[in-house]
């Protein structure tokens, strides 16, 4: 209960502070990425519950020939990449955060292909709501592998607290800064997580 006193008025403050600046983004990414300007899809949250997941848009929607979207890296323009590295396309997430879907801080919303491929430990990482930002996110984030990003995850179900949040929360901004760990090697975002060997 607390947790969520906590997360729903740092969001309705940030949301209410942040708002001329969540319209002129909206405004930019129509222009140089093209609409809508946020990004929507469903993901697995609280014991693998569906919901909706909006960011703002970081790529195109360009496709080739045969009506596929193009590889990540050439859709990722200048400017997507701007507003990745410094994560302000996670920005809307504060909506959902407001709704109940997300916490401010907690496991990483994942693709709900992915559901089916976790271990029983691994999976464990739905017993919470997921969050904008992360354990998994402040120790490494992309530059990590999927093994060591999902123990992360399950240690913070084991050891979440106020403090550890507000721990996270400050380590966020830091890595913010500094625009660290934003994608894997020789990847545009994280390669996909194809299941455990």
């Amino acid at each position: 209960m607390i947790k969520r006193l906590f997360d729903f008025s740092v969001a309705l403050t940030a949301l209410l502070i942040l708002l001329p600046l969540l319209v002129i983004l909206v405004i930019l990414v129509a222009i140089f990425l093209g609409r809508p300007a946020l990004f929507k899809q469903q993901r697995p949250g609280s014991h693998a519950e569906i919901f909706v997941m909006r960011k703002f848009r970081s790529m195109t929607n360009e496709k080739d020939k045969d009506g596929k979207l193009l590889p990540d890296e050439v859709r990722l323009t200048k400017f997507g990449s701007f507003i990745r590295k410094s994560s302000l396309d996670e920005l809307p997430g504060l909506w959902s955060v407001l709704r109940g879907d997300m916490s401010l801080v907690g496991p990483r919303p994942l693709l709900v292909e992915y559901l089916p491929l976790y271990s029983k430990d691994q999976a464990r990482r739905h017993e919470v709501k997921p969050g904008i930002t992360g354990w998994a996110q402040v120790n490494g984030r992309n530059t990590i592998s999927w093994q060591e990003k999902f123990e992360l995850d399950v240690w913070y179900v084991d050891n979440q607290s106020l403090w550890l949040d507000m721990k996270i929360l400050f380590m966020t901004v830091k890595k913010v800064f500094m625009q660290a760990d934003i994608s894997a090697d020789g990847e545009a975002t994280m390669t996909k997580f194809r299941g455990n060997p």
